[in-house]
């Protein structure tokens, strides 16, 4: 399996839609260019604000957005919370390695940041954003307030598109921490994108405990998968 690496340069490049062709296969349905311009042109009707876009990042967009932005914020989003929910069988995770990534699913609150993009900039940073978040159409795009420390604003986040194939509803904490602990692809393994999650939201000063109670499952997982070592 051919590694990647997730930079905006393999977004724009087509590196990460031919890595996921290839897992896929040729039956796999992507956004077109004509689908895409059309999202964002309608996601930027429907702003108040068309002078103020920001991103709201849960994942792995907290530690490596690759899309240009101006503004950086910690930001909390209420109404929606953060949940391994969609299966990854591309990405960090192939057919034979499913995984799982994150999405925002109804209910709750979530921590983050948020990214302001420069006016003049803001359809090609988006269409980067959408290359990498909406490929294949699992996630679907919503306005959010967000709440930072100098305001609110309103943001771009990605929720769990409920009608894709991907998504899945009701895993058990256990299952959830087998598929992050096995899950692997060409970006890397799901549970390193656990860690990385929750290391950068604890270094922001954010907590969120389901997330660091499956990093604690997950270990579990992996030193149960870890043969013993030979004795002499």
């Amino acid at each position: 399996m051919t590694k990647l690496t997730l930079t905006r340069e393999s977004i724009l490049d087509g590196s990460l839609r031919a890595s996921s062709k290839a897992l896929l296969g040729p039956g796999v349905v992507f956004m077109t260019d004509e689908e895409r311009t059309r999202q964002i042109t309608e996601m930027l009707a429907n702003t108040p604000r068309p002078d103020r876009v920001w991103v709201f990042g849960f994942g792995s967009l907290i530690w490596n957005p690759a899309f240009h932005f101006v503004e950086r914020r910690t930001a909390l989003v209420r109404g929606f919370h953060r949940q391994f929910c969609l299966l990854a069988r591309a990405g960090r995770g192939s057919p034979q390695s499913p995984g799982l990534m994150l999405a925002l699913e109804r209910g709750g609150s979530c921590h983050g940041v948020a990214y302001r993009i420069a006016p003049e900039q803001v359809h090609a940073e988006l269409d980067v954003v959408w290359r990498r978040e909406m490929l294949t159409g699992a996630y679907r795009a919503v306005w959010v307030t967000v709440r930072t420390p100098d305001g609110p604003e309103h943001a771009i986040a990605f929720a769990a598109n409920q009608a894709h194939e991907r998504y899945v509803r009701g895993l058990d904490t256990d299952e959830t921490a087998r598929l992050l602990a096995t899950g692997s692809g060409p970006l890397g393994t799901c549970c390193d994108y656990l860690f990385d999650t929750v290391t950068h939201l604890t270094q922001l000063g954010i907590r969120d405990r389901r997330m660091e109670a499956l990093v604690e499952r997950v270990r579990v997982h992996l030193e149960s998968a870890t043969p013993p070592a030979l004795s002499d």
